[in-house]
């Protein structure tokens, strides 16, 4: 039976069609990053470091098993014709750098214009920005997705995004910089095309 088990674990596939390594490979792999750094993987403290490791990357990435359009998907018809800016600003969120796999720590403010017939939860758009960030990412990319997943599903009159975040691939290493903030902006449909759509969102963002 665990023969079985093992065996569809190891045909298991990630979203790019690739392999998913079994779980014994994973924590093979951490224990071999434990030797590489130094360290020896059979000490007291480290026996069950490989099985933490493995539980924590589960969850850490766990966006990889999530899909935004399947969360955006149920919304509500019953908003009265309503179809100025819904703005839900200082989402919290960590992230993992993709160079360097390293955290990055921030707040993504995300707004759409909904198109008079329908809106969606406010906990989905929050839930959308944590399944990206649940992913490895750039700042860049992680901002325009939220903002194609949101404008691709709802098909508002726009969306705007913002994302301001501290990248521990510059605090905690190379440069050494710490308490540097970088700040990512993404506008599609009427945000981009109307410049005082940008000045309300800027403005709203600014009287936090």
């Amino acid at each position: 039976m665990d023969a079985v088990i093992k065996s569809l674990q190891s045909t298991t596939v990630n979203q790019n069609n690739l392999r998913r390594p079994t779980q014994e490979e994973a924590e093979a792999a951490v224990r071999t990053l434990l030797l590489w750094a130094g360290d020896n993987p059979d000490r007291e403290g480290l026996l069950d470091t490989p099985q933490r490791v493995v539980k924590a990357y589960k969850e850490l990435f766990s966006g990889y098993d999530e899909n935004p359009e399947e969360v955006l998907g149920r919304t509500f018809e019953e908003v009265a014709g309503y179809d100025d800016i819904v703005f839900i600003k200082d989402i919290p969120f960590f992230s993992h750098c993709e160079h360097h796999m390293v955290p990055i720590i921030g707040k993504a403010h995300v707004a759409y214009l909904p198109d008079g017939e329908k809106v969606v939860g406010l906990s989905k758009i929050a839930r959308v920005v944590h399944i990206y960030a649940h992913r490895l990412q750039t700042q860049e990319s992680m901002t325009a997705q939220i903002a194609n997943a949101i404008q691709g599903s709802l098909r508002p009159r726009g969306v705007a995004v913002m994302i301001e975040a501290e990248h521990m691939c510059m605090a905690m290493r190379g440069i050494r910089v710490s308490g540097s903030t970088t700040t990512t902006t993404t506008f599609t449909g009427a945000f981009k095309s109307d410049v005082n759509e940008q000045v309300r969102f800027m403005t709203l963002l600014k009287g936090r």
